[in-house]
Order: C-alpha cells, then sequence, then structure tokens
C-alpha cells in the first residue's frame, strides 16, 4: 500500500505534467501544424502540445459536441478565421489575452479585448489562364460582357474564405451587393472551394477566376500557366487567428504559445511556409508583391457573422444552393 506521502508526491508530479502540456485544435494542414508545435516546443523545452487537425467547421462541431457533454478538450485554438472566433467569443468561450506581442501588429487584425489575434494574411484575389488575352486588373474587371461565362469562384455556401470575400466585397461602396448581381449576370459559376476553382483555371476551362493568393502563386511557381492579381480595389483576407479557450486547463501554457506565435520567431516561421506573415515588418515569400503594395479591404468579424446567413440566402437567390 503507498502511503500517504508517496500518493501526494504522485498527484503532484501527475498535475505538474498535466500543467506542462497544452492541447491545441488547429485547421492548418498537417505539415504546418507538425511545425508550428516543433517549433514552439523547440522554443519552450518542458511544454508539451498535444494536437489535433481537421477542417474548421469539423473541428468546431467536435468542440461544439465536447462544450455539450461538459467536457471541453482544447486550450487553445488556431483556426480559419476570425468570424468563427468572434462569435464564440460572443458566447463566452474564450479568455481575453493581451498578448505583449500585439503591439506590432494592426488593429484591425486583433480583437481590441484580446480574444482572438491574426497570426498570417491569406489574401483572395483574381487568378487568371496566362492565354486569356487580357489581363485583370480590377475586380470590376470580372463583370465585362466580353469574359461571360468564362469565370469561376468559390462559393461562400462551402468555403469559409469565399463567405468572408463576400462580405468584404458587398460592404464595399464602390462595389456592394450590385458586383455580385452583376457577376450572376455575368454567368460566373460559383461553386465548391478553392481547389475546384484554381483547377478551372489552370486547364482554361474557366479562365479567370477567384483563389486564395498561396494556391495561385505557388503553382505559377511550379509551372501552372495561370497568374494571380491583387486588384487595385484591394483584396479580401483571412488570418488563422489564434484563441484560448475559457475552459482552458493550462492557461499559462496557452499564453506562451499565443506569444510565441505572434512574436517575430514565430512569424518568420509563418513566412517560411510561404504565407504572408500577420506581424508588421515582415517580408513576404518569393512571388508576392511588397506588403505594402497590398491592399487589404476594411472587415468587421463582428459585422460579417450578424450578417452570415442573410449572405448565405441573398448569394443562394442569385447563383443558386451551390
Amino acid at each position: 500500500m503507498k502511503s500517504f506521502a508517496t500518493s501526494t508526491a504522485f498527484a503532484l508530479l501527475a498535475s505538474t505534467a498535466m500543467a506542462d502540456t497544452i492541447t491545441l485544435y488547429t485547421s492548418q494542414p498537417n505539415a504546418d501544424a507538425q511545425r508550428t508545435v516543433d517549433a514552439f516546443m523547440a522554443a519552450n523545452p518542458g511544454t508539451e502540445v498535444d494536437w489535433v487537425r481537421d477542417g474548421t467547421t469539423k473541428l468546431m462541431a467536435r468542440l461544439r459536441a465536447e462544450i455539450e457533454a461538459g467536457n471541453p478538450q482544447p486550450d487553445v485554438l488556431l483556426i480559419a478565421d476570425t468570424v468563427t472566433l468572434e462569435g464564440m467569443a460572443q458566447e463566452g468561450l474564450l479568455t481575453a489575452y493581451q498578448s505583449q506581442e500585439a503591439g506590432a501588429y494592426d488593429a484591425a487584425l486583433y480583437s481590441a479585448e484580446g480574444y482572438y489575434h491574426s497570426t498570417k494574411l491569406i489574401t483572395t484575389g483574381i487568378v487568371y489562364n496566362t492565354g486569356v488575352e487580357a489581363a485583370p486588373t480590377s475586380w470590376k474587371d470580372l463583370s465585362e460582357a466580353a469574359i461571360k461565362g468564362q469565370i469561376a469562384m468559390p462559393s461562400p455556401l462551402y468555403s469559409g474564405a469565399a463567405l468572408i470575400h463576400l462580405a468584404t466585397l458587398t460592404g464595399d461602396k464602390t462595389l456592394g451587393w450590385g458586383y455580385y448581381e452583376n457577376l450572376a449576370a455575368n454567368e460566373a459559376r460559383a461553386q465548391g472551394g478553392n481547389g475546384g476553382t484554381f483547377k478551372a483555371v489552370a486547364s482554361g476551362e474557366k479562365p479567370y477566376g477567384m483563389v486564395v493568393d498561396f494556391l495561385a502563386i505557388r503553382n505559377k511557381a511550379d509551372g501552372s500557366p495561370v497568374d494571380f492579381v491583387f486588384p487595385k480595389e484591394g483584396v479580401s483576407y483571412v488570418t488563422e487567428p489564434v484563441a484560448i479557450m475559457s475552459s482552458a486547463k493550462n492557461v499559462e501554457g496557452a499564453e506562451k504559445f499565443v506569444d510565441f506565435l505572434l512574436s517575430s520567431e514565430g512569424q518568420e516561421l509563418v513566412l517560411e511556409m510561404g504565407y504572408i506573415p500577420a506581424r508588421n515588418g515582415m517580408g513576404v515569400p518569393e512571388g508576392f508583391p511588397a506588403r505594402d503594395d497590398i491592399k487589404l479591404m476594411a472587415f468587421d468579424p463582428a459585422e460579417a457573422l450578424a450578417n452570415a446567413e442573410a449572405n448565405k440566402v441573398k448569394f443562394s437567390e442569385l447563383f443558386g444552393a451551390n
């Protein structure tokens, strides 16, 4: 039989081991997630990370089931978009954390209360097949009658980035819903995700499209017959934000993880992975224009969250339920 002192010692050791582990839920690609976790643990010896990777929608369904059962598992979330986290913040599911690194970021890229912080910029612009006669420079170019029936784009009913893109462009004074009405009249095909849209453009099936930046730029570097444009009006963006759960068991470890991702070291890792770092003063991946030459369009996560369902309904009326 173990003595009381021995049992207490074991309990303390178990408690310490638990405190030195954080649980991460992330929608990063597997390779990126592994690199992120490895880099964090190397910078924070003694802190382990248990991580679960899936798409944001599936991760949120899993987390909702855990919350319903009274046993949410993650300490920290690193997922695709701020709109999802804004909703969780409004429900009281996130802990506010004012990271010391936030001063190096534009205020639009994190929650003022500290509920979430952006870690990268993934913009949506125009991709086109290099076999076309005229290269687009503006969002409005996609509504020109000369390219009727030649445009593809991901559906906001399927893609979170496309839903944010829709909210951004329809919220713009010079574009608005009239722009999407013009796209519908121009027989733009809106279905599936960014991958399918890119394939349609690269094959020449639909020579013009809207996709996330890295998909076009990386494939162009590998020889795909495409080019990518950051339109003159600006681009929409998702930011893969990080947030701490209000139910986190290891808040201190989670705060370390947030600080690492936002630090110069963490942002250098983002750059090495081929994405635009969210932190000011960083470089950009090969093939991208200078950060100062990329115009980010205005975006309000709270407003996008409030309008999400109405935007989906209106989109379906224009393009069908794809």
